[in-house]
């Protein structure tokens, strides 16, 4: 992998020191922001491959930024929170983070995850890319990390593209929980029971379907998830 850039979002200055220090001796490329403010700047300013981004942030908290950072850019970011319970970790996900690490926290594993996103970003998970799949008006495609419905384009963070990819390439088939967290080699949020589940709310959202009569991701009680063809694109009526 060639050099990796991230932005550390952490006002405990001594937690900051050591995390950066320990990335920087494993040839991760860190800056540091104190505050909330600050590292939304940051972020916004400077292209980073994964921003660090602590909860408990002074002037604007770390759900905060996430959610102000995630409308503008689809960078991989990793929620570090001393927070444990499973609502914080949910929250965090409805506002796009991709990851989330709880304190205290062992560097390497941090490592690792961040390595992982960066590999996800830069289209590095997973087979070769061949031709675009295309499910009625779906179109994803791996070569571009990009995904089309009814012509328009989808903003999609590189975890729910490489879901989306699983769905198209599995069209028409259930497929549980755990099949989805072993096909796109889940993170630490995805332990507990909700995480895919929030995963699929979102892209649910991006794809414009109803929550309670999805027209294409539809839920199968008690086995699963199904991707089936939607003709009509956006804006469309259909069965669940």
């Amino acid at each position: 992998m060639t050099a990796v850039r991230v932005l550390l979002v952490e006002d405990d200055e001594r937690l900051a020191q050591l995390t950066a220090r320990y990335l920087e001796a494993h040839d991760v490329l860190t800056t540091v922001a104190a505050d909330g403010p600050a590292g939304l700047a940051l972020a916004l300013a400077q292209p980073f491959d994964a921003v660090l981004l602590d909860v408990m942030l002074p002037g604007k908290s770390g759900l905060e930024v996430c959610r102000a950072l995630r409308e503008r850019s689809d960078v991989p970011i990793i929620m570090l929170t001393a927070r444990g319970e499973e609502a914080d970790r949910v929250l965090g996900l409805e506002l796009g983070a991709d990851d989330y690490v709880p304190k205290p926290f062992s560097s390497r594993e941090l490592l690792a995850r961040i390595h992982a996103q960066v590999r996800r970003a830069r289209r590095l998970v997973g087979p070769a890319a061949g031709v675009p799949i295309k499910v009625g008006t779906l179109v994803v495609d791996a070569a571009t990390l990009s995904a089309t419905l009814a012509g328009a384009p989808l903003t999609l963070t590189a975890y729910e593209h490489q879901l989306l990819r699983a769905f198209a390439e599995r069209a028409g088939r259930v497929l549980s929980r755990e099949q989805l967290l072993e096909i796109v080699k889940g993170d630490a949020s995805e332990v507990f029971d909700r995480a895919i589940d929030v995963r699929i709310s979102r892209l649910r959202q991006k794809l414009g379907d109803d929550p309670k009569q999805p027209r294409m991701l539809k839920t199968v009680r008690g086995l699963g998830y199904v991707l089936v063809a939607d003709e009509g694109g956006p804006g469309d009526g259909g069965q669940s």
